[in-house]
């Protein structure tokens, strides 16, 4: 790579050097002539830098087509004088495209007026191409014919961002030029710190022609800013006179620091001896130029034409980046033009009768566009590095950041967008920067900020109160002139101050005009009569929008305390407020619900669940509710009801013993209401309400509907009168205030008041420090620090007593009822265990009589009339139903009765025969039923069966169930029809 590059600009001297021979000069002679395409070049001739710049443009151009011989297409460079200003050199431009008809331009040297000739191209579509026009306030998108062949401004947010970052330093302040050049990085480094943490404290705008009383204001107000951090974007002119004042001033001693762009480090060489020594200390940016073969060969080359050409031009110094790009922007021309082939120029110029203006005039070139998308594609290696074209902007390079010392620069890091911050440009370098010497030649890197701007103590305003001491106690002028502040507020600040990873002077300043509002005591950080606000001031979002809080130190929130009244119920209806309406009904429907499935259970094999339809309704309701004193004597004969009826009990034990607790309570205790519940209650009586005095809270109450209808208090004797007295009676039914102080009401006054309604949120109590100070998150990790040990509940045992020392306090509100909610899990379990219960005895039931109800079934089909779907589904349902009244003969229960009846009898065939279960079991007394309809019974011989002789007496079955009821006498018949006679 070295090696191409220094044959690439060897490569003229060799041509030079051979022009005299025969041979070159006859094929020379015998090449096409060359198209020429003219170029505009804007300088400003009247100053050396415009002469090295016409030296370094001149060469590149004359390079090219040494390199390039056999080039189509020549370039002819006309020059043109902007004497530095903008006027004369968009007069420049015009001259340029109306009389020379320029294909393209380079220049002028400033942004303004790049500006200006910018729309001048793009008017005529002639591209103008400008190797120094910087500020991001000109864009190729605006403008289309506008290339800018260095880099822009705003890409060096950052790298700034990033040195900010490797110190942790979270605020700065900017100080720009006040120009499109130094105004025009203002929104991309706000972002760039915003994303690295930091934040812009001030903006400060120098004007290019201030006087030194001017920069001495700017300066002063700078140093009375609490951060010493402050980056500087302005050009070598400007930046010069503003560090020899900041010198002067004392502001480039220990603990300040400066970040400068390229502005400064690009242009060491034009800072006077007096300036580079004002600046020691300054670390800035520039962009890196790797010193190569042909880097060295220019610079060589540059210096003999310069003293040749321009002898009376003494102060040849180092290359610049800004030469650098002057050349490959001369050089990406000359290429651009011959790749596009472009002839000579043509320009259209516009056909109308009006009178024109000189810019009317200007024609448009017709050659402008091709050129144009040429040069934005053209790329090669140049003397600053790849030439490549984005978005009509040369990309980033490297950085370098440099620390001033002594006479000249010293490299101490680099940056790129790939990697951030390193030491060197190698892969795996260490991600930091090299030693720095900052102002003042500290021996540490400087915290970035002080705590008192002006070098003395910390002024510390504090509340004067007349009332809840305990916070902030403003005491009388001692013995040696000072005041004895104490508090619960100060002894908390004092204790963050000790934790503090740096010692902090400070002295208390009494407000006396805190009690008539808080606002006018915050007001004083933010007018700058004093440096913090210790006390208890509420966070909130109005204020923060002109000082910073540090984290609450305190709990959050406002709400209201009312008198309490004692209640004594005399109502005849007592008895039913244990309980809410929702229990009460749930309650009642799981005792019917209990009560039906033990019935349903029970019906068929106990006699006790039997009997005319009255009876068995009642006894459902009779056995349910015979638990909840646990009286019911009926025998269950099944398992699956016994197991219900153990559930059931339990629950209605838990029922019942809460129930006699809570009216016990209601009848016993004695009840201590509030006077008033909620906002609402007191909006719609008309009550008067208190505050405290300077409290926050009194736009939002008012904004509550409580405006006319407001008292001010300031101690808590004074609030205990109030409500006291109450609304009425020249006091107030509710105090407003946050919750700090309401407690240490209540904690004075346990009986008789107590806290209500909702809690409104807030963010406590905070210190107050200027906006971006920077003590404000060290103060706030103190108080943490602080919050974490046992120090904070000291001091709060100390001002505010034990906690939870007011124990009356909690017996201020009486027995509540009980809820469906409470005994929610109670009835759902007893309501799955008797669904379950229910569920697996009717599957039990269908399932052993599935022939009988088929039997059933077939009888009612038998005798009933008609073919619709619905009849024949409503005589099926009565014919189980009939089945389902039907005592169960096959229940030990019932064979259990026959066998006693048989001995108290003395039948002759019990006494002669001991019946066997499987003679004379129900299934055979019913197969032979069915066998033979005609059939004498047995009940009417002498050996008849005991079941019979049990299930066919009326005295012993009782009528028929409740469900079997409904039905007519159709099924009796039916069941004639079916020879399936059987007892009910």
């Amino acid at each position: 790579m070295a090696r191409r590059s220094c044959f690439f600009f060897l490569l003229p001297l060799l041509v030079a050097a051979l022009a005299g021979s025969p041979v070159v000069t006859a094929q020379r002679n015998a090449l096409p002539a060359a198209a020429s395409v003219r170029v505009g070049v804007i300088l400003n001739l009247t100053s050396a830098v415009g002469v090295r710049r016409r030296v370094g443009i001149q060469m590149a151009v004359e390079d090219y087509y040494a390199a390039n011989p056999g080039s189509a297409t020549r370039v002819e460079l006309h020059f043109r004088d902007s004497a530095g200003d903008v006027l004369p050199a968009a007069s420049a431009a015009v001259d340029l495209i109306k009389n020379v008809q320029v294909q393209a331009m380079i220049g002028p040297p400033s942004s303004a007026a790049t500006e200006f000739v910018a729309h001048i191209g793009s008017h005529s579509r002639v591209p103008v191409l400008s190797y120094s026009a910087t500020s991001p306030s000109l864009s190729p998108a605006q403008t289309p014919f506008f290339v800018r062949a260095a880099v822009n401004d705003s890409f060096q947010a950052a790298p700034v961002a990033a040195v900010l970052d490797a110190f942790r330093w979270r605020a700065a302040a900017v100080v720009y030029e006040d120009s499109p050049y130094g105004s025009g990085i203002l929104p991309a480094l706000a972002d760039a710190l915003q994303g690295a943490g930091a934040k812009i404290m001030d903006r400060t705008a120098v004007p290019v022609d201030a006087t030194d009383d001017r920069l001495d204001a700017l300066l002063y107000r700078l140093r009375a800013m609490p951060t010493r951090v402050f980056v500087v974007h302005m050009l070598h002119n400007v930046a010069g006179r503003l560090f020899r004042r900041a010198k002067m001033l004392g502001m480039m001693s220990g603990g300040y620091i400066w970040v400068a762009t390229d502005g400064v480090a690009t242009f060491m060489d034009r800072f006077s001896p007096e300036e580079v020594d004002a600046m020691q200390g300054v670390v800035s940016l520039r962009p890196y130029v790797q010193e190569t073969d042909a880097v060295k060969n220019f610079s060589a080359r540059f210096k003999a034409r310069l003293r040749r050409d321009h002898p009376t031009v003494d102060d040849v110094r180092e290359p610049t980046v800004l030469r650098f790009w002057a050349y490959d922007t001369a050089w990406a021309i000359a290429a651009a033009a011959e790749s596009a082939g472009v002839a000579g120029p043509a320009f259209q110029t516009p056909q109308t009768s009006a009178p024109l203006t000189d810019l009317d005039r200007l024609g448009v070139s017709a050659t402008g566009t091709a050129l144009l998308n040429v040069v934005l594609s053209t790329t090669f290696d140049g003397l600053a590095g790849k030439f490549r074209l984005v978005d009509g902007q040369l990309q980033p390079p490297a950085y370098e950041v440099v620390n001033i010392i002594g006479k000249g620069a010293r490299t101490v890091g680099f940056w790129t967008p790939e990697s951030g911050i390193t030491q060197d440009l190698n892969a795996g370098s260490a991600k930091t920067l090299r030693q720095i010497l900052w102002p003042g030649e500290p021996r540490d890197t400087p915290r970035g900020w002080t705590v008192s701007p002006s070098g003395l103590p910390l002024r510390v305003s504090v509340p004067t109160k007349r009332g809840f001491t305990q916070f902030v106690d403003v005491g009388n002028v001692t013995a040696t002139g000072r005041r004895n502040i104490t508090g619960y507020c100060i002894d908390v600040f004092d204790e963050v101050m000790k934790i503090m990873p740096y010692p902090v002077s400070y002295v208390y300043d009494p407000y006396p005009d805190s009690p008539e509002s808080y606002e006018k005591l915050v007001d004083q950080v933010s007018s700058q009569k004093a440096d913090a606000v210790v006390g208890d001031v509420t966070i909130t979002a109005s204020r923060m929008e002109e000082v910073d809080f540090t984290m609450p130190f305190t709990e959050s929130g406002w709400s209201m305390v009312v008198a309490v009244q004692k209640e004594t119920s005399t109502s005849m209806w007592i008895f039913l407020q244990p309980l809410t309406t929702s229990l009460w009904l749930a309650s009642l429907a799981f005792f019917c619900f209990t009560g039906f499935v033990v019935w349903v259970i029970e019906h068929r094999i106990n006699e006790e669940f039997r009997g005319t339809p009255w009876q068995q309704f009642g006894l459902i309701f009779y056995f349910s509710f015979s638990t909840l004193v646990f009286s019911h004597k009926e025998k269950l004969e099944s398992n699956l009801s016994r197991f219900v009826v153990i559930i059931w009990v339990f629950v209605v034990l838990i029922l019942t013993s809460s129930y006699t607790a809570s009216l016990t309570s209601m009848l016993t205790v004695q009840k201590l209401q509030p006077t008033v519940t909620d906002v609402r209650e007191l909006l719609r009586r008309g009550d008067y309400i208190g505050f405290q005095e300077g409290t926050f809270i009194v736009p939002v109450l008012e904004k509550m509907g409580f405006e006319g209808r407001m008292r001010s208090y300031s101690t808590v004797d004074q609030y205990a009168d109030a409500l006291s007295k109450g609304s009425a009676n020249g006091g107030v039914a509710a105090i407003f205030d946050e919750i700090p102080y309401l407690k240490l009401f209540l904690s004075q006054y346990c009986d008789g008041y107590t806290m209500v309604g909702p809690i409104y949120k807030t963010d406590g109590f905070g210190f107050v420090f200027p906006r971006g100070s920077p003590m404000v998150a060290d103060v706030s990790r103190a108080i943490l620090t602080l919050a974490e040990g046992e120090k904070m509940a000291q001091i709060e045992k100390k001002w505010f007593g034990e906690p939870g020392a007011c124990q009356s306090q909690g017996s201020a509100v009486g027995s509540s009822n009980l809820s469906f909610r409470s005994f929610g899990g109670l009835f759902l379990i007893t309501g799955v265990v008797t669904s379950a219960m229910l569920l697996i005895y009717l599957a039990v039931f269908f399932y052993r009589e599935r022939d009988e109800l088929r039997a059933a079934e077939a009888a009612a089909a038998a005798s009933g009339s008609g073919s619709g779907s619905g009849r024949r589904s409503l005589r099926r349902l009565r014919a189980w139903a009939r089945h389902y009244d039907q005592k169960d003969l096959k229940s030990p229960t019932f064979k259990r009765r026959w066998s006693d009846e048989s001995v108290r009898n003395g039948s002759e065939y019990a006494a002669s025969r001991t019946p066997r279960w499987g003679d004379e079991s129900p299934c055979n007394v019913a197969g032979a039923a069915d066998a033979d309809a005609g059939r004498i019974p047995e009940e009417v011989v002498g050996g008849m069966s005991p079941f019979s002789i049990s299930t066919s007496s009326d005295e012993r079955n009782g009528a028929v169930s409740p469900a079997a009821a409904e039905f007519d006498n159709s099924s009796d018949r039916a069941a004639v029809v079916a020879g399936t006679s059987q007892p009910r």
